[in-house]
């Protein structure tokens, strides 16, 4: 057996063991990753009922699937990926690229000309194992998400990334004090111990940065 192999079997062991895999097979969520936002949403409140929600790096839906019941009725959720998505009641999915501009003309069209109350992003590069590549990719997406949060966000806005400490991290988190109020880190319990990765809640979006 290969590296590549043994590394493989490795993550799978340990994902079939883990408490959350379980959990969320038996809870009826599409990944253990809901129990991230659930657990930022007891802290931070993001989701109310009327909500308008956009759900970046949706698949497979999990975030989505909280949000959409959160919200209920009057709110609503926008998903999109570049991976298909399986339909969810009450959910908007859009597949493809945001950078490209036919995507980013769909996408503004199914936000509509009211502004959002929140943008989640829980994207993530594809990963190639140099340190440096790595995060300047992680970063690039961070800086997406927060392009697109000014232009859609409403004044008192909210927006949540996943990111990793490294090259470019404080700079980006000056970013977010720039146009937010309230910028907190978090570490859900959820996530994995040996994972870098901590979510950024971002908090009462400045009226002067949107752009309608």
């Amino acid at each position: 057996m290969n590296k590549k192999s043994k590394s493989s079997r490795r993550w799978l062991d340990r994902h079939h063991s883990d408490p959350y895999v379980k959990r969320s097979q038996r809870e009826g969520y599409r990944s253990r990753a809901a129990y991230k936002l659930l657990e930022i949403q007891e802290k931070d409140r993001i989701l109310t009922p009327g909500t308008r929600v956009l759900d970046l790096g949706a698949a497979p839906g999990s975030w989505s699937q909280i949000a959409s019941r959160l919200v209920g009725p009057k709110g609503q959720v926008i998903a999109l990926d570049l991976l298909p998505m399986e339909a969810l009641d009450g959910v908007v999915f859009l597949q493809g690229d945001f950078r490209e501009d036919s995507v980013l003309s769909q996408l503004r069209e199914a936000i509509g000309a009211e502004p959002l109350d929140l943008v989640l992003s829980d994207m993530a590069p594809n990963i190639t194992g140099t340190v440096v590549t790595d995060q300047s990719r992680v970063v690039y997406l961070l800086e997406l998400a927060l392009d697109l949060a000014r232009e859609c966000l409403k004044p008192g806005g909210s927006l949540v990334v996943k990111a990793f400490q490294g090259e470019g991290f404080d700079a980006y988190l000056l970013e977010l004090r720039r146009s937010f109020h309230r910028v907190a880190s978090r570490k859900p319990q959820s996530s994995r111990a040996q994972s870098r990765e901590i979510y950024l809640v971002a908090k009462g979006f400045m009226a002067k940065n949107f752009h309608p």
